[in-house]
């Protein structure tokens, strides 16, 4: 036997599984949401609580239209990684669209404080830091009407 054959053998054998993540992603890209999310919970259920499978299934809920559903796939992505940037944006923007400006605030900055390091998150930094301003500049303006 060759020396590599030690080394793929793990990934030959998992070759023949079919990657359920991989597929939720393609039939969410063809907006085949149902089946996107079935392949998703496939996924999870060969990986229980995979932070990037939640976090997936919140996207198709989002895309769905289903924000409660997605609200709580981004806490349970929180509660096994409190500093995943992903679901910390993800989460503030659900909380954004419900007027809910105090948990929006926080799960930006969170979002800041780890997301901001991520290679080519440039477009989400500049867009979190944005929607943190103008709420902030808000909170200022009612501030002093009251």
């Amino acid at each position: 036997m060759p020396w590599w054959s030690f080394l793929t053998a793990s990934r030959e054998q998992d070759q023949g599984k079919p990657d359920y993540y991989q597929e939720g992603l393609d039939l969410a890209g063809q907006e085949r949401f149902h089946e996107a999310l079935t392949s998703l919970r496939l996924a999870l259920r060969e990986r229980p609580g995979d932070v990037a499978t939640l976090e997936q299934m919140a996207v198709v809920y989002t895309r769905m239209g289903m924000t409660d559903e997605a609200i709580k796939m981004y806490q349970r992505a929180l509660e096994k990684k409190p500093r995943s940037a992903g679901a910390h944006y993800g989460i503030a923007f659900l909380y954004l669209n419900r007027g809910r400006v105090t948990e929006t605030a926080f799960h930006l900055e969170e979002f800041l404080r780890v997301g901001a390091a991520i290679p080519d998150s440039d477009r989400h930094v500049e867009h979190a830091r944005a929607t943190l301003a103008e709420l902030k500049a808000g909170a200022d303006e009612a501030t002093i009407e009251d």
